[in-house]
């Protein structure tokens, strides 16, 4: 069978061999295991020239660092260029790409077998624009963002799902989606990721008792609400709950968040790590008692799964499939979309009342309860009384770890698996 990918990673070749971002690739060498031949169809970076600014291979060197090769020895590589919409150069020299583009995509859907699409991304809805065309073939499309058909979300975005969601445009389709929700169309398969094996699973007991550790794990960039995160522990602290917080990552932020540790003069609590690899991280979520993400939009936060992996109370915002991995709650603590909570108070803006002590503002929905940290009253409130629950947060971190474990990488490649052969069959 020969198995077409069309992404919008950013990949790199050397010596004849491709390589892209660690988790990506690591989950598409379980689909590559099922078929004979592969062809992806993605941007490919350039290496640097000799004589340009900095050391041959420096690019390399970094991407490497955060990439890794595939295990598939026969691929093709079809390279495209990457365009955004963001601006209106950029829209300008996007209508000279799109075209090109589009016409790669048809031509790789006529060759293969079965078609996979990676969405959302610009690269997802022309591809999904184009597997239109070719009702007949296989698909499977791996929709890594927020599904929650509730959520604020751009308008590319809304455009792939309703695609995608249309029995009569998308055809002999199974989408992969994060958590379950209601209402959705045959085509959407509710499903997970996994980071884990069988042989990894253990039994960690948790001694909530302060210090309380919390742990960031991703990339350090905007939207993971890192900034909300050690606020939340400064907030804990000056309620005099003794608590730290480790952040494991690196990215743009990184200057921004050590300015900020050092003029708030946080370095007793808060901590910047580094980048770790997923071995390295087992023994800091070993440690950890909570597992922390206060991020705008999810797919499947590996984070919180893997830190419920090893028992830690995730604390994580209420955005796409993160209420249903947490369980309502029983499984960790859900803080407020700021969002939705923006929304509730603009359609009752008449109803503003006296502010409440140690509040901006208050409305009797609960929309305008924020503190002067940013955060909900309540949300901090409701943390402090579970701290003082040791019991409790014993019976979350088993539930956490119990609802974690049944999601290793031996039923993710099964179900892969599944799909693959049902469809070839």
């Amino acid at each position: 069978m020969r198995f077409a990918v069309f992404t919008h990673v950013i990949h790199q070749e050397k010596e004849g061999r491709y390589y892209a971002y660690s988790p990506y690739v690591r989950e598409m060498n379980l689909w590559f295991k099922y078929v004979e031949e592969v062809e992806i169809l993605a941007p490919l970076e350039e290496r640097r020239r000799k004589g340009e600014k900095g050391k041959r291979g420096s690019g390399e060197k970094e991407m490497r660092g955060k990439g890794e090769l595939y295990e598939q020895s026969c691929i093709t590589f079809t390279k495209i260029p990457s365009f955004h919409l963001l601006n209106f150069p950029a829209v300008l020299d996007s209508i000279i790409k799109i075209p090109f583009i589009f016409f790669r995509i048809l031509g790789a859907m006529r060759r293969a077998d079965h078609l996979h699409l990676r969405c959302p991304g610009n690269i997802g809805l022309l591809a999904a624009v184009a597997q239109i065309f070719f009702p007949k073939k296989p698909k499977t499309v791996k929709y890594a963002g927020n599904w929650d058909p509730g959520s604020r979300q751009p308008w590319t975005y809304r455009l792939q799902k309703w695609i995608l969601s249309n029995t009569f445009l998308s055809r002999n389709i199974k989408v992969l989606a994060y958590g379950v929700w209601p209402n959705q169309s045959e085509n959407i398969l509710p499903f997970f990721t996994a980071s884990f094996s069988e042989i990894e699973k253990e039994s960690v007991q948790k001694d909530f008792s302060p210090p309380y550790k919390f742990i960031f794990t991703g990339n350090l960039v905007e939207g993971k609400g890192i900034f909300k995160a050690i606020k939340l522990i400064e907030a804990l602290n000056g309620k005099g709950v003794n608590s730290e917080l480790e952040i494991y990552g690196d990215g743009i932020l990184k200057d921004s968040l050590n300015d900020y540790i050092q003029k708030k003069k946080l370095q007793k609590f808060v901590k910047l790590k580094g980048r770790k690899s997923l071995e390295g991280l087992k023994d800091a979520y070993i440690k950890a008692h909570f597992v922390i993400l206060l991020s705008k939009s999810e797919g499947w936060p590996k984070t919180i799964a893997e830190g419920m992996w090893y028992g830690c109370v995730p604390v994580a915002t209420d955005v796409s499939c993160v209420a249903w991995m947490l369980g309502d709650g029983s499984r960790g603590i859900l803080i407020s979309d700021v969002e939705k909570r923006k929304e509730r108070r603009e359609k009752r803006e008449e109803n503003v009342e006296k502010p409440k002590k140690n509040c901006q503002f208050e409305c009797p929905d609960g929309s305008r309860d924020v503190s002067r940290t940013g955060f909900s009253e309540t949300d901090i409130e409701r943390i402090v009384s579970l701290l003082k629950n040791p019991a409790n947060l014993e019976q979350m971190s088993r539930a956490a770890q119990e609802w974690s474990q049944q999601y290793t990488l031996e039923r993710f490649e099964a179900e892969i698996k599944k799909l693959l052969v049902r469809k070839e069959a």
